[in-house]
C-alpha cells in the first residue's frame, strides 16, 4: 500500500516549510521597502548631477500641482509593481557606474551638454513600457483637460501611441524631438548659456573626464 501524502509530511518538512515561508515574507517585505526608500526624491538626487533635474522638476505641474498630488521621482522613472521595480533598481547600477566613471556630470556645462542622450534613452524607455509608470496616475478614459477637443484626441487619436509619444519636456528642461535634434545647435546654445568659447563644447564632450577648473569663474557660473 503506497504512503499517502499527509503521512509523507514529516515534522522536519514541516518546520521547513515554516521557515521558508517566513523568509519569503522577510524577502517581500524588504524589496517593498527598499523600493519605497530608492524611490524618495531625496535618494534620487543624493547625485549632485540629479539636483540639475531635481531643479527644473521643482517649477514643473507635476511637483507644483493646482490639487496638492506631487508626483515624485520614482511615481514617474520606476516602473510600478514590485518585481518591476526592483529590475529598475537593480538596472539603476549601470546610471551609477556612469556617474562614477563617466564624464564629470557634476559640472553644470557637462551635464547640459550629455542632457540630450538622457532625455532619449528616457523617452525610449517610457515607449518601451507603453507609458506605464504614467498610466499608473493618470486614466485616459477619465482624461477632460480644459481646451477644447482634448477628451476627443485621447478616445480617438491614440491607436498606436504612448503617452511619451505626445507629453514630452513636462518636468525637465527642454530637449527636442530625436528626429530634429541638431547637436551643433545645442552645443552653441550651450556654449552661449554658459559663456564658452565657441567649439568649446566639442571639445568637452570629446574629453572623457573634463576639467571644470580650467575654466574661468564666469564660464563656470
Amino acid at each position: 500500500m503506497k504512503p499517502s501524502l499527509l503521512s509523507a509530511i514529516t515534522r522536519p518538512i514541516v518546520i521547513a516549510l515554516a521557515i521558508g515561508g517566513v523568509c519569503g515574507m522577510l524577502f517581500v517585505s524588504v524589496l517593498n521597502e527598499f523600493h519605497h526608500f530608492a524611490s524618495r526624491n531625496e535618494f534620487c538626487t543624493s547625485c549632485h548631477s540629479m539636483t540639475f533635474a531635481e531643479a527644473s522638476y521643482q517649477q514643473s505641474a507635476h511637483y507644483n500641482s493646482a490639487s496638492g498630488v506631487r508626483a515624485s521621482c520614482g511615481d514617474c522613472h520606476v516602473s510600478p509593481g514590485l518585481l518591476a521595480s526592483t529590475w529598475d533598481h537593480a538596472m539603476g547600477v549601470t546610471d551609477l557606474f556612469k556617474q562614477l566613471f563617466g564624464p564629470d556630470y557634476d559640472d553644470p556645462v557637462i551635464n547640459a551638454l550629455h542632457l540630450p542622450e538622457s532625455a532619449f534613452a528616457a523617452r525610449a524607455w517610457f515607449r518601451k513600457r507603453d507609458s506605464a509608470s504614467c498610466r499608473h496616475c493618470h486614466r485616459q478614459e477619465a482624461i477632460l483637460g480644459e481646451r477644447a477637443h482634448t477628451a476627443a484626441i485621447h478616445r480617438e487619436e491614440t491607436e498606436g501611441k504612448t503617452c511619451i509619444d505626445c507629453h514630452t519636456n513636462l518636468v525637465h528642461r527642454a530637449v527636442p524631438d530625436e528626429r530634429t535634434f541638431k547637436r551643433a545647435a545645442w552645443n552653441r546654445m550651450i556654449e552661449q548659456e554658459f559663456g564658452l568659447e565657441p567649439g568649446e563644447a566639442e571639445k568637452l564632450l570629446a574629453t572623457a573626464q573634463p576639467a571644470p577648473a580650467q575654466r574661468t569663474a564666469t564660464q563656470q557660473e
